[in-house]
């Protein structure tokens, strides 16, 4: 059986494990630049507000009534996916990341009412050691497992939790209450053509002919098809499989033509694209380099730019990956182009084990030693200190996206270190005190306090180990939009 872990409105989730006093209250996280939606609490979904909608265009509502708005926090999110990857990873044999806030489990062996209670229990812990609420589907196949986790959030009678046995009739049911474009990888253009042969649900895209779905689709419907029929066809990968390329790449706040900036920018892109790739043990042959201007904007001049730089070995040295980055960066720029978006890959990625040397290569034979060593040690500073902290980076704070109303955390460690020391998580927001047995609970460890929420929708913890100040919730931030 597989099993899809999906964590509801995460990034909103995020914000209020650390911001309590967001509970039930309509927020939204945005995009990079602050430009528009990407994540909805519950609470603004009721409002209307759809995803995407640019923030300017939320000025009307919150004449009406406040809406919280919050920078992206893309570090704190990623530390707090890592947190749920390792809590399900106690609880499963096998764990497959999927996207930052789904995760696929193994959940074989199992008789049915103890795969039930099971699932009950990863729904409690996970909340319960993170702060984050899931959803937990289970089916036979992949495709199934994401019906299974849509229904287990979004009707109530599954209390967060679905599970479908093989060959059980509930199958068929939830099939029949399903649109055709609702199915993982089908979408609303490929429901328009489905619906002119006379395919509107779930369950008539299962009961099609295979053969038809290949000849007049692909061969991708098809096995879509199968899985619905229950017949797995998508192989499960691991959790710890090893990505073959590496991107970081972002917008910038206003596009720019300034050499430094840009440089700097692209240099911060190729810091981080290095960390990932230290963090899956792998080293990178190749690095790709590339700029963008704005193609909403005919009246500038464009120009996109990319070139690729071969490195002299396999390596995970950021001076390496950086040294290529100049490279590239000096044979692309152009003074009279104002960028708006760049970003390095990182390409033909080898495991640091299987890496193969070279008999041209004259380095002594401590180098390679000392450079991991230097990169360990940049890495826990980082880790320490948060990302983009200027005096490990050295990053130009102009080349910055703008975040105005970023949390006040970078990292999941910067969360908890404010919160054990008994920082207010927001200058207006009611204050929290964590003792510090607490926060190495959180930081290495799973022996927590079970969560509960209060009345008032602030975290509070069993025995009174977390206490707030009876502040009232902080008004809305007007200077969002």
């Amino acid at each position: 059986m597989i099993g899809l872990v999906d964590c509801n409105n995460f990034y909103v989730s995020c914000e209020r494990v650390f911001q309590p006093w967001l509970e039930r209250l309509p927020v939204g996280v945005l995009s990079n630049n602050d430009g528009c939606i990407i994540a909805r609490s519950n609470e603004l979904k009721a409002l209307g507000v759809a995803m995407g909608t640019p923030a300017f265009e939320l000025k009307p509502l919150l004449r009406r009534q406040p809406i919280h708005l919050l920078s992206s926090n893309y570090e704190l999110y990623g530390d707090m996916s890592g947190r749920v990857q390792a809590v399900l990873e106690e609880l499963t044999p096998g764990v497959e990341p999927y996207s930052i806030d789904e995760m696929f489990v193994r959940l074989d062996g199992l008789e049915p009412a103890a795969l039930r209670r099971h699932c009950h229990d990863i729904h409690r812990r996970v909340r319960q050691f993170t702060g984050i609420p899931v959803g937990v589907g289970v089916a036979p196949t992949h495709t199934l497992a994401k019906l299974a986790n849509h229904a287990a959030k979004k009707w109530p009678e599954y209390h967060g939790v679905c599970v479908l046995l093989p060959d059980s009739p509930q199958i068929d049911a939830l099939l029949s209450r399903t649109a055709v474009a609702n199915v993982w990888g089908v979408g609303h253009r490929l429901a328009k053509r489905l619906t002119l042969l006379g395919i509107e649900t779930a369950l008539d895209l299962a009961r099609a002919d295979p053969s038809l779905l290949r000849r007049r689709f692909s061969v991708t419907l098809e096995r879509t098809a199968r899985e619905l029929r229950g017949v797995a066809c998508i192989e499960m990968n691991e959790a710890d499989q090893s990505r073959q390329r590496i991107m970081t790449s972002r917008s910038f706040g206003t596009p720019t033509a300034q050499r430094e900036e840009v440089h700097q920018a692209l240099r911060y892109f190729g810091q981080r694209s290095a960390e990932k790739l230290r963090a899956q043990n792998s080293l990178a042959r190749g690095v790709y380099v590339f700029l963008k201007t704005n193609r909403h904007r005919p009246d500038l001049p464009q120009y996109a730019p990319g070139r690729f730089i071969e490195l002299l070995r396999p390596t995970a040295d950021t001076r390496d990956i950086l040294g290529a980055v100049s490279q590239a960066f000096h044979a692309m720029y152009r003074p009279r182009y104002r960028f708006m978006k760049a970003g390095v890959m990182l390409l033909d990625l080898v495991d640091i084990d299987q890496q193969q040397l070279s008999l041209l290569d004259t380095r002594p034979a401590t180098a390679s030693q000392h450079s991991a060593q230097l990169m360990a040690t940049l890495d826990d500073l980082n880790q320490a200190h948060g990302a983009g902290h200027d005096h490990v980076r050295h990053l130009n704070p102009h080349c910055r996206l703008a975040l105005a109303l970023r949390s006040p955390f970078a990292t999941l460690q910067h969360a908890l270190e404010g919160v054990a020391g008994g920082q207010g998580l927001d200058r207006q927001a009611p204050s929290v005190r964590v003792p510090h047995g607490f926060q190495l609970g959180l930081a290495h460890g799973f022996s927590l306090p079970a969560t509960q929420r209060d009345g008032t929708g602030a975290a509070g913890f069993a025995s009174g180990h977390v206490a707030t100040t009876p502040t009232p919730p902080p008004p809305a931030h007007p200077a969002a939009v």
